[in-house]
This record gives C-alpha cells, structure tokens and sequence, in this order.
C-alpha cells in the first residue's frame, strides 16, 4: 500500500502544493485512529467498498459487524483491487460508480 500511495499521491496524482510530508500531530492522529471505533453510532443505510486485495480490507471486516444500528447495511468487495486502485483504476472505479448509483437510488 505505501509503494502504490507513494505513487498515487506523489508522482501520479500529486497536487502541485503538497509536500507529501506528514506534520508530527497528524502522523499521531493516524497511527491511533481506530476505522471500528463508533461504528454502532452509524443509524443510516451504510455501504462500504473495498478492495479485495487492500491491504487495509482488514479494518473494514473488523470495522463492518460493529455496524449493529444501521438501518441497512452491505459490503461491496471489488474483486481484485488494492486499496490505493479502487480511486483511479478505470476497470474498479466504473464498478463502484454503479454500486453507489444502485445504493442511492435505494437509500435516498
């Protein structure tokens, strides 16, 4: 996942002032936040993506069943991809404009 964001977010799809350095306060606030924390704080129809192949997917299987109060809830694995492919991939990101259409279009 660093390789690839490395990529992505420093020569790819850079933006033209980023430094692509972390401050001190936000390499802290990375390193302890928690994606499962709060998660049964969540009273909406939720939808979560990710790639089956991410390197973060772990987080959103632990992140997923916490969910107890959503009103309705799927997980929608793209078969396939890492974390970092599902933002740019023409092939993962047409997959996951149609599942969020068919989840709006449900959900709204």
């Amino acid at each position: 996942m660093y390789r690839e964001g490395l990529v992505y977010y420093y020569r790819t799809h850079k933006h033209p002032n980023s430094t692509f350095l972390y401050t001190t306060s936000s390499l802290l606030d990375l390193m302890t936040w928690d994606a499962a924390a709060n998660m049964d704080l969540i009273n909406q129809p939720l939808l979560m993506i990710a790639g089956s192949r991410a390197d973060t997917k772990y987080m959103t299987d632990e992140a997923f069943p916490k969910a107890v109060n959503a009103k309705s809830k799927e997980l929608f694995l793209v078969d396939g991809a890492t974390h970092i492919e599902t933002y740019w991939k023409p092939e993962y990101v047409s997959q996951i404009v149609d599942k969020l259409i068919s989840f709006y279009q449900t959900n709204l």
